[in-house]
Order: C-alpha cells, then sequence, then structure tokens
C-alpha cells in the first residue's frame, strides 16, 4: 500500500479517557488511522488491541502546551477532541484544559486544514456560574469562530463500564449506610450511553453529520438524580437509604473535599451548582434533529446495559441472589 493510499488519520486528543476509548474502537473498526494524543503514552498501550498491528499509535500532548498540540496533528486529516475535566486539581484548571486547551486544538486542526469534531457537554454557557460550565461554553464560542465548520456534540451524563457517575455511587453505596440526594434528587439528567457517543464521533468523521452545528446527546430516557440512584441501587442488589442534602450543604461539603489533596472529591461545589439546573436534550435541539436520533442513532436505556458493568458491586457478585455465594 502507497503512502497516498492510506486510510486517513484522525489524531485523538484524550483517546485513553472514558469517552476517547470508545471512540478509538468505533473509528478503528472503520479502517481509520488513529493517532492518540495523550499526556502519558505509556500509558495507553491498552488501546492498541483495539486495532490492526500500526493503526493505532501514541504521541504525547499537553493541550497546555500549543508545540505538543501542533505536533499531534501534523498530517491528520480529522481532529476529535476528547478532553475534558471533573475537577480541577494542581495545573489543570478548567480555564487551562477546557477552554485554552480547545482553542489550542482548533487552532491547531485550522492549520492542518482537519476536520473537528469537539466533545463538549449539556449545559455549557459562557455566563454559568459553574466554572465547569463556563469554560465548555467559552470552548465552543471560540471554536466555531476559529473553525466554522466544526462539530460539536453535548453529552448528558455519560454512563458505561468505565463512568464516573454510576460507578461513583456504586462504591459509596456498598460502604455508606445513606446516599446524598443533593436538592433533593429532583434534578433531571438524560443518561447517554458511551458507545452511542463514540458512533456519534465516527459518523462525523465518516462525513455522514452536517458540519458547523451543536448537537445534544442524550439517552431515550429523562431520570431523576434520585431515580438515577435507585437504578444504580437495583442494579447492584443494596438497599442502601436516602438522605436529603440541600444545595447550601452539599456545597459546603463539597468545598471542604476539594481542599484535601490526593484524592478525587466526592462532589465539588462546582458539581453542586450544575445540579441545580436539569441537564437535558433541549427542545430546540429536538424539533432541529441536532440528536443522536436525528444523527440515525437509536439510543440505548440505562437498564438494558447496568448490570452489564456494575454486578461487581454486588455482595456477592455474580453469585448475588443464586445461592451459590459462598
Amino acid at each position: 500500500m502507497t503512502l497516498a493510499n492510506l486510510p486517513p488519520l484522525v489524531t485523538v486528543f484524550g483517546g485513553s479517557g472514558f469517552v476517547g476509548r470508545h471512540v478509538v474502537r468505533a473509528l478503528a473498526k472503520r479502517g481509520y488511522r488513529i493517532r492518540v494524543a495523550v499526556r502519558r503514552p505509556d500509558l495507553a498501550g491498552f488501546l492498541q488491541p483495539l486495532g490492526n498491528v500500526g493503526q493505532i499509535s501514541f504521541v504525547q500532548a499537553n493541550l497546555r502546551y500549543r508545540n505538543s498540540v501542533d505536533s499531534a496533528v501534523e498530517g491528520a486529516s480529522y481532529v476529535v477532541n476528547c478532553v475534558g475535566i471533573l475537577f480541577e486539581a494542581g495545573r489543570n484548571s478548567f480555564e487551562a484544559v477546557q477552554e485554552f486547551g480547545g482553542r489550542a486544538v482548533a487552532e491547531a486542526a485550522r492549520g492542518v486544514g482537519a476536520k473537528l469534531i469537539h466533545l463538549s457537554a449539556i449545559g455549557a454557557n459562557g455566563t454559568s456560574d459553574s466554572s465547569y460550565a463556563r469554560t465548555k461554553g467559552r470552548a465552543e464560542a471560540a471554536i466555531h469562530s476559529i473553525v466554522p465548520d466544526a462539530i460539536i456534540y453535548r453529552p448528558s451524563i455519560v454512563f458505561g463500564p468505565e463512568d464516573n457517575f454510576f460507578n461513583k455511587f456504586a462504591g459509596m453505596a456498598r460502604t455508606a449506610p445513606v446516599l446524598p440526594l443533593i436538592g433533593g434528587g429532583k434534578t433531571k439528567l438524560q443518561p447517554v450511553y458511551v458507545i452511542d457517543v463514540a458512533e456519534a464521533v465516527a459518523k462525523a468523521v465518516d462525513g455522514q453529520v452536517a458540519g458547523g452545528k451543536i448537537y445534544e446527546l442524550g439517552g431515550p430516557e429523562v431520570l431523576t438524580f434520585r431515580e438515577c440512584l435507585e437504578a444504580m441501587l437495583k442494579s447492584t442488589a443494596r438497599t442502601n437509604r436516602f438522605v436529603s442534602l440541600p444545595f447550601g450543604v452539599a456545597s459546603l461539603l463539597g468545598s471542604v473535599a476539594s481542599m484535601i489533596p490526593l484524592i478525587a472529591p466526592p462532589i465539588t461545589a462546582d458539581q453542586v451548582r450544575l445540579l441545580k439546573k436539569d441537564n437535558v436534550v433541549s427542545k430546540e435541539a429536538e424539533a432541529e434533529g441536532r440528536t443522536l436520533k436525528g444523527l440515525g442513532i437509536m439510543p440505548t436505556m440505562v437498564s438494558s446495559v447496568l448490570d452489564s458493568y456494575l454486578v461487581h458491586f454486588r455482595p456477592h457478585g455474580q453469585y448475588t441472589g443464586t445461592g451459590k455465594a459462598a
């Protein structure tokens, strides 16, 4: 095969993360060459079996350092940015990673003439009181000013085997007698399956998605925060009770937890601010077909997947309720 006949090259920033690894898998199945741009390539080797020999390569890149971003996109026809953080730690601030980083990737993609697909989040708003949502919104505005035909995806809460939502609360349920219902647990969410998100990205790389638009990706059902925890408890065969935690108290606890070094806080004050607003696909996006269904993807229900990866949180794992536990 000559160089001219090689499949197109896709650079995936954050390809070793939760969503990124599924994006890499979806692209590999389609035969693309994939360059995974991550801060620690030595920890991303688990991705290689997802493709054929030589199909997936790795490069060191940090969104805070523009030279590494430019190097990562050299020769790429497509650029996918999956990088995002849930809380700030050290130099990894929302502004540095999500806002500055998103702008850097867009400028690098424009420099090589690559098509850009960027993963944002429902709730992104440049004027939000949440740092997470505000930097996501500012990044979106910057990206479309730099690359007008960029495709931006806003997923709701993403669930799947490595998620940081159902897994986190399932872990809490294993050790804590009660679970917190932040704000009474009334916030509405629209959990979206990670494989559906990855498929949407792959369709964009395939050229099947109109550019210059923002798409909102949600699952087939809207659940309250409480209903999500109830679904988790059912899958893990546990009967923990709930305790309602007012937003103010949750914010205070989140602020304290964020000050403890070297641990991932169970909740932050910024995440509490996010939970004050529903995280669902807008009526405008639904009307205009800027959704998974509009992309020709049938959304996956939480109940059809949750058992498959929360089974190890059950009291006796897969043997819970079978009478085979030791």
